[in-house]
């Protein structure tokens, strides 16, 4: 069973600039170095064995020149490639330089032809990086991520791999795709979404004696049960099906019931104590034989039952009535979840909009749970922008709407109005199917439902949706042909075992 994860800090690089000026005394670069020499030793499958250093031309490449001089002192043949020019190294890199070159260390022009590599390391740009990588720095990164393919070795990145934005995760030409990267201080979001998780493989962390959270406040956090431990309560012995809220799933158009029928499967089996399904389509049938404690009303009359929350998309289509249904919704004084369809309603008609900033002047929670292409309707730009800064479009897109923000994704985005942003550090490819939006709306309003905040719920939500595809994959069931019903349960087994065992 998985086991719940705590938060931890997350670094934009002008915080880091800052943490690491006011740490300029203490030899930042010699523990780097060092520590990212131990890590080359234990991942290198030869003792001794050949080992190619990538220095680029800033700090990154001082921390690669400290590496390489301890992996000589400890006996392994290291051949450092240096196409930049030691007069225009930082002050720190180029003591690290001289340092490697007075313990006999020499620097290559061009990586040597005939060598087996026992590992490769990648210090070229780390989180300095200001543009697409070019010229003979994409041919050093271009070899460098064949070599580690053909001769099977680790490919080591330090800090970030060379051409990978540390803040948004979005490549900048030629990438080094790393199978480690060891990052220095304190997280990035950048290793955590967006490309992040294809390019920097398994992540170590180096804190270098540093506490990063005493220096200065972190920019985000990524997800961790601790964030919603307050809310994973056992369940008193005196309750009844009243006590754990009553769920609404509106949408469900013609030939697209079954995204009502995952909503509110979710929302069931992760605690509701009613579930009402408001189905568009007429002809719809009127219960759900796979889940018969699902109640199915028309739309109308489940806008008029007593909820506690109320989730609105999942197959909803772009009717007029969809729209009328949603203005109606968004009325009501209880937390509202939009998803799918109702974000494409939303992103096209001014009134909804008006709805969403009155309900928040009213002080009514509204979450918005937007894939990418659904974001970049609702900010009227393209897919690629959005993915560009995902961090950027999730907090733009919750200040603007008034509301908490899901991005969903590789490294899924929460983000507050206020400008708190976390990334979710869970999930799988296996999730790339139909439907799994859908469960995830319906496990955040059965929260929602149960009287969780609207953000601690969408935390807690997305981090849940993730932890039970990891836990289905890991059975077996996945990743190629994970289906979203399959979620659910695994979902139910996981909430109960964090309540259970003390978050």
């Amino acid at each position: 069973m998985t086991t719940p994860i705590r938060s931890e800090a997350l670094y934009r690089a002008a915080d880091l600039r800052r943490i690491e000026a006011a740490a300029a005394a203490q030899p930042l670069m010699e523990r780097a170095g060092e520590a990212a020499a131990d890590l080359a030793i234990s991942l290198s499958r030869l003792e001794g064995g050949a080992v190619l250093v990538l220095a680029g031309p800033g700090n990154n490449g001082g921390d690669a020149f400290v590496a390489a001089r301890h992996l000589r002192l400890r006996g392994f043949a290291v051949s450092v490639v240096f196409v930049g020019e030691i007069s225009r190294l930082p002050k720190d890199a180029a003591a690290a330089y001289r340092h490697f070159d007075a313990d006999g260390g020499t620097t290559l022009q061009a990586i040597p032809s005939g060598s087996r590599w026992s590992l490769i390391i990648d210090g070229l740009f780390g989180i300095g990086l200001q543009r697409a990588i070019a010229g003979r720095y994409a041919e050093l990164v271009q070899a460098a991520n064949t070599l580690a393919l053909h001769h099977h070795c680790p490919l080591l990145a330090l800090d970030c791999p060379s051409g990978l934005d540390a803040d948004t995760g979005q490549r900048c030409g030629e990438t080094i795709r790393a199978s480690h990267t060891i990052t220095f201080i304190a997280g990035k979001p950048g290793l955590l979404t967006g490309d992040g998780p294809e390019y920097c493989g398994s992540i170590t962390h180096a804190a270098l004696d540093l506490h990063a959270e005493r220096l200065a406040p972190p920019s985000a956090r990524t997800i961790g049960s601790d964030l919603f431990a307050a809310w994973l309560r056992p369940r008193a012995k005196n309750t009844h099906k009243g006590s754990f809220g009553s769920v609404g799933v509106l949408g469900g158009a013609s030939s697209m019931v079954g995204a009502v029928f995952l909503a509110g499967r979710a929302a069931l089996k992760l605690g509701s104590g009613r579930v009402y399904l408001g189905l568009l389509d007429a002809q719809a049938p009127t219960f759900d034989p796979l889940q018969p404690e699902l109640m199915l009303r028309r739309p109308e009359a489940l806008l008029g039952t007593a909820l506690s929350a109320l989730a609105c998309g999942p197959g909803m289509g772009g009717s007029e009535e969809a729209r009328s249904l949603l203005l109606r919704a968004c009325a009501l004084e209880l937390p509202l979840l939009l998803d799918a369809d109702a974000l494409n309603l939303l992103a096209s008609d001014e009134r909804l909009q008006e709805a969403l900033s009155e309900r928040a002047q009213r002080g009514v929670a509204t979450l918005l749970t937007p894939h990418p292409t659904e974001a970049a309707r609702l900010l009227a730009r393209d897919t690629a922008e959005v993915q560009a800064d995902r961090a950027g479009a999730a907090l733009e897109l919750a200040s603007r709407y008034h509301a908490v923000l899901v991005l969903k994704g590789c490294g899924t985005i929460v983000a507050a109005p206020d400008g708190r942003w976390f990334v979710n550090t869970t999930g799988h490819p296996a999730l790339a199917s139909a439907g799994t939006g859908d469960v995830l709306s319906g496990m955040i309003v059965a929260l929602l439902a149960q009287g969780w905040p609207a953000l601690e719920a969408s935390l807690a939500g997305v981090h849940l949706h993730g932890a039970a595809a990891e836990e289905r994959v890991a059975s077996g069931c996945g990743p190629v042909g994970l289906t979203a019903s399959e979620i659910i349960t695994s979902a139910r087994l996981c909430l109960n075992h964090w309540i259970a065992h003390g978050r």
